[in-house]
């Protein structure tokens, strides 16, 4: 099954790297490729638009403003299911190409018992054995998983009620509702986390690459590996070149 999980992922991105290009400019590494991308922009214009419809249908007092997006309450209630069906398949295929980076290791477990430090910012690294995804940010996705898959299951009795019965459809409900609120939350965090908690972070998913300072400083082992290079050594050497340019009066950038 990974052999041909593999192979799928591996013609995948080598069809997508064929019609589109990533530049790398000397400071950058790259981050995530076309293939990437183009899966995380379809999962969050899906997710999106399931959002917008699904509080249009059940949120009263935002009918009259969200429905006429859709052309109408019977074809929000039309489209509502398929877009979620878009999210559902688009995040399967992003399960896929993430398998590998975002399974659970010691390591995570390690820096969950300082994820106090890792909110407060009190680091100007982070620890050294953090990979290419830390472990908040596999918790999140993992967290969407769990949550995709009891969306999908309740959205279906919800679609055919005649067929799985008012009970069912009503339990349906419940669950739908559960899963579409952690999703919302984890949302909202995703977006804070990638653009003011981690200036660089949102750069990654529009021209897939980061600077080397933001990888030494957010992914220390995932720089390593990708450039051979000592991640505490490039930042100390980083600090000494800002430390000479403000002795001569220029102007200090930051080094992490």
């Amino acid at each position: 099954m990974s052999t041909a999980v593999e192979r799928f992922d591996d013609g995948a991105r080598a069809r997508f790297g064929a019609h589109g290009r990533t530049f790398v400019r000397e400071n950058e590494l790259l981050r995530h490729p076309v293939y990437s991308r183009v899966l995380h922009w379809s999962v969050a214009a899906f997710f999106i638009l399931a959002l917008l419809s699904g509080l249009a249908i059940y949120t009263p007092w935002l009918y009259r403003v969200l429905t006429p997006l859709f052309g109408g309450g019977p074809m929000t209630r039309l489209l509502h299911p398929w877009f979620s069906l878009g999210f559902v398949a688009f995040f399967a295929l992003q399960l896929l190409n993430w398998l590998q980076p975002m399974s659970w290791t010691p390591d995570d477990t390690r820096w969950m018992r300082r994820l106090k430090e890792y909110v407060a910012n009190t680091d100007k690294l982070e620890p050294e054995y953090v990979d290419f995804f830390n472990a908040g940010q596999k918790l999140y996705f993992w967290a969407i998983v769990g949550s995709s898959v009891i969306f999908f299951i309740s959205g279906v009795p919800m679609w055919f009620p005649r067929a799985f019965g008012r009970t069912t459809a009503a339990i349906g409900y419940v669950f739908h509702d559960l899963a579409a609120l952690v999703m919302l939350v984890g949302f909202i965090v995703h977006i804070y986390e990638g653009t003011a908690a981690q200036p660089g972070t949102f750069h990654s998913m529009t021209r897939g690459t980061v600077e080397k300072r933001w990888a030494w400083t957010h992914h220390p082992a995932w720089y390593l590996h990708a450039t051979g290079r000592q991640p505490q050594d490039d930042y100390e050497a980083a600090v000494r070149r800002q430390a000479g340019r403000s002795a001569e009066g220029g102007t200090p950038s930051m080094p992490g």
